[in-house]
């Protein structure tokens, strides 16, 4: 079950802080890279970032999240992290597919994941992001960063 994450429930956000722990490590040790900002984040920043939160819960447990903040016409997706006992069974499509449904008047959506993080590439490209374009944004690390205008139907 897909529903947002109240960052005010404490025990939301430490199940969410530990998620993203669990699941940004692996995406490190892809791109070999481990300063990862979520990785170095506390969990009072976490509560105070201003994104918006989906959950994906097995019974009561959180096993996935996206975040994403909107400005504008413009979403942006900033976190997507998957419990990875849990990578290969569709929490990340799903989520992004409700992301997508519940702003679907929006006319761009942005997303940006290690270039060396082949998972996260392949699940953008086939759900019609294109690739913007590889960004160093520190020496020796490359963000790819993609794109989507929905169809408004």
């Amino acid at each position: 079950m897909i529903k947002e994450i109240d960052l005010h429930r404490c025990d939301l956000v430490k199940e969410l802080f530990e998620l993203q722990k669990a699941s940004y490590l692996v995406e490190a040790k892809l791109i070999n890279f481990f300063d990862i900002p979520p990785l170095k984040e506390t969990m009072e920043a976490l509560k105070g970032c201003g994104e918006l939160f989906l959950g994906y819960f097995e019974d009561t447990k959180l096993v996935g999240a996206l975040s994403y903040t909107i400005e504008g016409e413009e979403l942006t997706i900033c976190r997507m992290v998957v419990d990875p006992t849990h990578f290969r069974k569709g929490i990340a499509q799903r989520l992004l597919e409700e992301v997508e449904k519940k702003n679907k008047d929006l006319n761009v959506i942005k997303v940006s994941t290690g270039k060396d993080n082949p998972p996260a590439k392949k699940l953008y490209l086939k759900n019609g992001y294109r690739l913007v374009g590889d960004v160093e944004v520190v020496p020796g690390l490359f963000i790819s960063n993609f794109k989507k205008t929905p169809s408004k139907k």
